[in-house]
């Protein structure tokens, strides 16, 4: 299994292909993340990127179609760092809901969400609560049945042993190793070289973009990504595909 699969990618589908898989399942992988620092040597669009290629690799395993991937998240936090973009919590919480609501138009009930980015994560749940009003008060048919499910790939009990095993309380919270290694897999060709300092900050709360950056100056909390290698990331992204496939199969018979 490997990133260059061809799962099924609703861009890259017609809608005659779209109307023919929707009479075999009502299901679908929204892949989303978030353009932001992480640290000297990890990409800004990790977090997409992460979500992005797992949510291609759960799509071939299941035969699932996969939707466009939502590349910037609420990241308001990292916006003192050049390059960092956010939406607001309210603005990605409108997106997400109208998002489903079209697809849900066209006959979807199950979203399944591969998220790449924790400062994502209370607005979708937020927006899954939006989107189950604003679908009742439509009452398209089958309302009832719509189901949405986040799953945090960084999360997932296999991922999360294989990054304590590889790095111990060097994997950190941001700019992690395990995050870092799976864009080395990924994009070899963008390996990203730069001093760290050993020292580095954990532990603070997150405020504003201001006040992150004063306590975690060079983006990173308490990771050390000089200890990612592509071939980390390969293993990664293989744990990652086989646990949230066995996920995505059983969220889709969830009732």
């Amino acid at each position: 299994m490997s990133p260059t699969g061809s799962p099924m990618q609703l861009h890259l589908c017609t809608w005659l292909e779209v109307e023919t898989y929707l009479q075999r399942s009502q299901g679908i992988i929204m892949p989303i993340g978030s353009t932001e620092q992480h640290g000297p040597t990890g990409l800004i669009g990790t977090d997409a990127i992460c979500a992005e290629v797992i949510a291609k690799g759960v799509g071939e395993a299941t035969e699932a179609l996969v939707g466009p991937t939502i590349n910037v998240g609420m990241a308001l936090h990292h916006t003192e760092f050049p390059g960092s973009m956010s939406l607001r919590p309210s603005t990605l919480l409108l997106v997400i809901r109208d998002y489903l609501v079209s697809l849900a138009r066209a006959g979807f009930r199950q979203f399944f969400f591969i998220n790449g980015h924790g400062g994502n994560v209370a607005t979708l749940k937020a927006a899954f609560s939006e989107t189950y009003a604003t679908i009742a008060d439509l009452n398209l048919p089958e309302a009832d049945q719509t189901r949405c499910r986040l799953n945090n790939w960084y999360m997932n009990s296999q991922v999360y042993q294989l990054a304590k095993e590889l790095y111990g309380n060097r994997e950190g919270s941001h700019a992690t190793p395990s995050e870092v290694a799976v864009t080395q897999f990924v994009y070899p060709e963008a390996i990203k070289d730069a001093p760290l300092n050993p020292e580095v900050a954990s532990g603070h709360p997150i405020y504003g973009a201001a006040n992150f950056r004063q306590h975690y100056p060079d983006g990173r909390m308490g990771s050390d990504p000089s200890l990612a290698t592509p071939e980390h990331g390969r293993s990664l992204y293989e744990a990652a595909v086989e646990s949230i496939a066995k996920d995505y199969q059983k969220f889709l018979g969830t009732q």
